[in-house]
C-alpha cells in the first residue's frame, strides 16, 4: 500500500474499527492537532505521538506492510484492537496530513524489527512443519480411531435429533399457544440437550425458536415456519445416507459438523466487498465477503473472537487482496478459508457485476434448492435507488419496474442514511444480502467513478 504510494480512504480505515464507539473516538483523533512527531517509512509503517490526558503522550505505531493485514501497537491502556489512537493515526495518514517519510524512532523501530523477525521465524516453522507432516502422512494419524470417534458422535446426534423430533411433535400436539405459556426455559433445556448430543447447529436453531413466542404480530406463523425448517433439518440428518452428496454435506454443516476446507486452492485478486461483526453471549463473529476479480466467485470468510473483542482478521472494504482461498464442503461452497496471502491489500478499479432486483430474488430462490435453511445470499444490485416505502425503505430499479424491501434491521441502521446521501436520488451499485426478510445493504458505489462506501 504505502510501497506503491497509495493511501487508504477514511471509510477503509474506519472499517477496521471494532465497534461504533471506537469509530467515533478515532474520527476525533484524525486531525493533526492531536499528534506530534508523526512519520512513515517506505517499508509500510506509520507512527506518531498522540496527546492524552496525562503528561506523557501515547506512542502509536501501525505496520501496514504485512500481507496478513495491519498490525498495531499503542502505549494506551485500551484493550480494543485497534484502539482509537491507531485509527486516528491511520485517518491522519489517509487524509494526506503531514506524515513525513523518515526512519522510525527507536520505540517504533524496535517493535517493527522484533515483529518482522518473529513473523519470519513463524513462517520458517510453518514451512518446516508442513514438510514434516508430508513426510509423516499416514503414519502419525490413526484413521481407524478417527472413524470410531466420528461414528460415536453421529450416534449422539442421531439420539438428539430423534429427541428433538419428539419435542416438536409434542409442541404441535399441544398447540403453538402453549409455547408462550411455557416461557424460554423449555427451549433452553432443549438446546442444552442438543449441546450434550454434540449438535451445536441444532442447539442454535432451538434457541432462536425460544425468542419467537410473544415477539410481535404473527409470531405463531413465524414459529410454525421455523419449526418446519428445524423438522426438515432433523429428518435430513436422520436420512442423510439417502441425500445427494452436496446436500448431505450442507446438512452436516447445518447440524454443526463443519469439516475442513477441502476445496482446491483458488488464487485470485479478491475484492473485499463487505465486513461486519455479530455477537452473542460468548463469541464475536466477523463475516468478510470477497469477490474474485478473475474467477468471478463470491466467498465468505468467517473469523471469531471472544466476547467483547473483535476478531483479528480485518480487511479494508474496497481493496483487493492477492490470495488463495479454499472452499468448505457444502452445496453452495461459498464459505472458504484463507490459505495464503501473496501481497497486502491494494486499491482496484474493479467493481462486482450486478443484477436487477428480480434477478436477485430469483438467485435466492435457486439457492434454496441446495440449502433450504439459507437465510440470504450475497448479491450486487446494479442501478438501484433507495426510496421510502411507507414506514420502511426499499431499493428500486432505476427504471421503476420492481423493488426489494430492506430488512427491518437495515432500515434502522445509520448506514441507510449514508446510502441515501450517496445516492441523492441517482442510481447506485449496492452489495448486500438478499433473503426472505428482504435486502440488507452492506456496501455501495456511486454511479461513475468513486470509492466503495461501507454501510455497516
Amino acid at each position: 500500500m504505502t510501497q506503491q504510494g497509495v493511501r487508504w480512504t477514511a471509510d477503509q480505515v474506519l472499517a477496521l474499527a471494532p465497534d461504533d464507539a471506537s469509530r467515533t473516538a478515532g474520527s476525533t483523533l484524525g486531525s493533526a492537532g492531536a499528534w506530534s512527531r508523526t512519520g512513515s517509512s517506505r517499508e509500510g509503517a506509520v507512527w506518531g505521538l498522540c496527546k492524552g490526558s496525562g503528561a506523557t503522550p501515547y506512542r502509536t505505531v501501525v505496520d501496514l506492510a504485512d500481507p496478513s493485514g495491519p498490525a498495531y501497537r499503542c502505549s494506551c491502556p485500551s484493550r480494543k484492537f485497534p484502539c482509537k489512537h491507531a485509527l486516528g493515526l491511520l485517518l491522519l495518514w489517509s487524509g494526506g496530513q503531514p506524515v513525513s517519510p523518515a526512519e522510525p524512532p527507536e520505540w517504533a523501530g524496535q517493535w517493527l524489527t522484533e515483529r518482522r523477525e518473529r513473523l519470519a521465524r513463524e513462517k520458517e516453522r510453518e514451512e518446516g512443519a508442513e514438510g514434516s507432516a508430508a513426510d509423516a502422512a499416514g503414519g502419525a494419524a490413526d484413521p481407524e480411531a478417527a472413524r470410531r470417534r466420528a461414528e460415536r458422535r453421529a450416534e449422539r446426534i442421531d439420539a438428539g435429533a430423534t429427541e428433538l423430533e419428539q419435542r416438536l411433535a409434542d409442541l404441535l400436539r399441544s398447540g403453538l399457544a402453549s409455547a408462550e405459556r411455557s416461557g424460554y426455559g423449555l427451549w433452553e433445556e432443549t438446546a442444552a440437550r442438543m449441546v450434550d448430543a454434540q449438535a451445536p447447529g441444532l442447539a442454535g436453531r432451538v434457541r432462536e425458536l425460544g425468542a419467537i413466542p410473544g415477539s410481535g404480530p404473527r409470531w405463531p406463523a413465524r414459529l410454525l415456519e421455523e419449526c418446519a425448517l428445524l423438522h426438515l433439518l432433523d429428518r435430513g440428518w436422520l436420512r442423510r445416507a439417502e441425500l445427494p452428496g452436496g446436500l448431505a454435506a450442507t446438512v452436516r454443516s447445518r447440524v454443526g459438523l463443519t469439516g475442513t476446507a477441502d476445496g482446491p486452492p483458488v488464487r485470485d485478486n479478491w475484492l473485499v466487498l463487505a465486513q461486519y461483526d455479530t455477537a452473542d453471549a460468548k463469541l464475536t463473529t466477523r463475516r468478510i465477503w470477497l469477490y474474485g476479480t478473475g474467477s468471478g466467485r463470491t466467498a465468505l470468510l468467517l473469523s471469531y473472537g471472544p466476547v467483547g473483542r473483535a476478531p483479528e482478521l480485518a480487511l479494508p472494504v474496497g481493496l483487493a487482496l492477492d490470495a488463495e482461498l479454499s472452499a468448505y464442503p457444502d452445496a453452495g461452497r461459498q464459505r472458504a478459508a484463507l490459505v495464503e496471502r501473496h501481497a497486502p491489500p491494494e486499491p482496484t478499479p474493479v467493481r462486482p457485476p450486478g443484477v436487477t432486483t428480480v434477478e436477485a430474488a430469483a438467485r435466492y430462490g435457486d439457492a434454496l434448492r441446495d440449502d433450504p435453511w439459507l437465510e440470504s445470499v450475497p448479491v450486487t444490485l446494479d442501478d438501484v435507488v433507495p426510496t421510502p416505502d411507507g414506514d420502511s425503505w426499499q431499493l428500486a430499479d432505476a427504471d421503476g419496474g420492481t423493488a426489494l424491501p430492506l430488512t427491518s434491521s437495515a432500515a434502522s441502521r445509520p448506514g441507510l442514511w449514508r446510502l441515501v446521501a450517496l445516492s441523492g436520488g441517482a442510481p447506485v451499485k449496492v452489495f448486500g444480502e438478499c433473503g426472505h426478510r428482504g435486502f440488507t445493504p452492506l456496501t455501495a458505489w456511486p454511479s461513475g467513478a468513486g470509492e466503495a462506501v461501507p454501510l455497516c
